[in-house]
């Protein structure tokens, strides 16, 4: 028999149903007692009268816990007095199929009981709450509405390994591990082999799995472990072509989840889902830092000069809002030192871009260099020389012009739904200083 869920109980007025799900609340009175009972779509409300016929359901009841689970066999009725929905179950049978055997360890519903780090130890408990529950469903709904985009638009979906035998992109910031007789390291990206794909003639591909970065970091938005959206496509003339695409990726998913949970969203996070609009205002890195320092009085520090840290990225999102009203913003045109071996230049400018929400960055994006001299070139400037030979062969026997961009997944559910940190965001978090449980 498949589960009823209660978010379809008002279809069974006056029929004998079962219900499984959490007992989140007992009330044993005098004369009634009444469980609330949940699951991942809503709650209801079983009421039991006290007298001879519901003995036995009445000492279950005596004896039960909330957090016990519970399958439970009845009538369903309208009861306009009842506030969970105006209807109530009747329960000719009850079954205690798995019992809370003590109090818990943390008020899990009252997410200020307790220090997010003790939350986290009881994760387990800690995602019982509603607002957990409903952010893994947007989380859910975001990326089925982007995976469907791309599929939609002939991308092939590709699962590409995560022990690899050199460190990927930069070099630095890797795990490393033994296999067997040698040192392999956990995947920072998919990158190479989305290039490789192509390289192969698959034209399109994305990937959505896991990344690791050894980045000894305890900022509100970084871990060390993490899920990437990653998409990789051929034949492009620009990276320009790059951004419209990510943005029409963005918009679709966003507008899927408005349409799906943006009222619940309002209700439970105290936020507002907006559908940007196209085109997403886009600026050259130089024009941003002069707006910043004349609206704001920012001026770069020496070390991140060519590139973009939190405090710019913030202040660039305040501009943005107030000059265009937009919560997106390209930015474009940052120095080839800050920038990856791969991506293209032109007059030695990078043909890539940050992507800039609600203040922090959630992407990097650019055209990849595809022709094997330059980018031998770029690789032997970064010091990466040999390090990448097998990732430099893909382009010896040909490769279209392409480009592509990622996006955190974790990262995006927190910045949509506004929680803070990753911390919360993330089903388990890893960072530095956590990797239980």
């Amino acid at each position: 028999m498949k589960k009823l869920y209660f978010k379809n109980l008002k279809e069974n007025f006056d029929q004998e149903i079962t219900i499984e799900g959490f007992v989140d609340n007992i009330r044993d009175l005098q004369y009634v007692q009444f469980l609330i009972v949940r699951d991942t779509t809503g709650k209801v409300q079983v009421t039991i009268e006290k007298n001879e016929t519901n003995f036995k359901l009445n000492e279950i009841v005596s004896n039960l816990t909330n957090e016990s689970t519970v399958k439970i066999t009845g009538t369903l009725i309208k009861n306009e007095k009842v506030k969970l929905g105006g209807m109530e179950l009747i329960p000719s049978d009850i079954i205690v199929t798995s019992k809370c055997l003590e109090e818990l360890p943390i008020n899990y519903k009252d997410s200020k009981s307790a220090l997010l780090d003790t939350r986290l130890n009881y994760r387990f408990l800690d995602l019982r709450q509603e607002k957990n529950i409903l952010m893994f469903k947007v989380q859910t709904c975001l990326i089925n509405a982007m995976r469907d985009f791309v599929l939609k638009n002939n991308f092939i979906e590709i699962h590409t390994p995560k022990l690899i035998g050199t460190a990927s992109e930069s070099g630095a910031e890797v795990f490393e591990l033994n296999y067997f007789d040698r040192k392999a390291y956990l995947a920072q990206s998919p990158q190479f082999y989305k290039q490789m794909a192509l390289a192969s003639g698959f034209e399109k591909v994305f990937e959505i799995g896991t990344a690791f970065r050894a980045e000894n970091s305890n900022s509100y938005r970084h871990a060390t472990e993490f899920t990437s959206f990653d998409i990789e496509f051929s034949y492009i003339n620009s990276y320009e072509e790059v951004m419209d695409f990510e943005e029409d990726l963005l918009i679709e998913g966003l507008t899927a989840v408005k349409e799906n949970y943006g009222d619940e969203i309002k209700n439970i996070f105290g936020v507002d889902v907006i559908i940007p609009t196209k085109p997403f205002p886009r600026i050259k890195l130089e024009d941003l830092y002069k707006e910043l320092e004349q609206n704001y009085k920012f001026i770069m520090n020496f070390e991140d000069v060519g590139d973009m840290n939190s405090e710019s990225e913030k202040l660039a999102s305040k501009y943005i809002k107030e000059k265009y009203g937009h919560e997106f913003v390209f930015i474009t045109d940052f120095s080839a030192k800050k920038r990856a071996f791969y991506h293209m230049r032109s007059n030695g400018i990078p043909q890539g871009y940050d992507l800039i929400w609600k203040g922090c960055e959630i992407t990097t994006g650019a055209q990849r260099e595809h022709r094997y001299e330059v980018l031998k070139k770029q690789a032997e400037e970064k010091g990466l020389g040999e390090d990448v030979k097998f990732y430099l062969d893909f382009f010896k026997y040909g490769c279209p012009p392409h480009g592509g961009f990622a996006l955190g997944v974790d990262r995006l559910t927190m910045l949509l739904l506004g929680t803070g940190s990753l911390k919360e965001t993330m089903f388990i978090f890893r960072g530095p200083n956590r990797i239980e449980p």
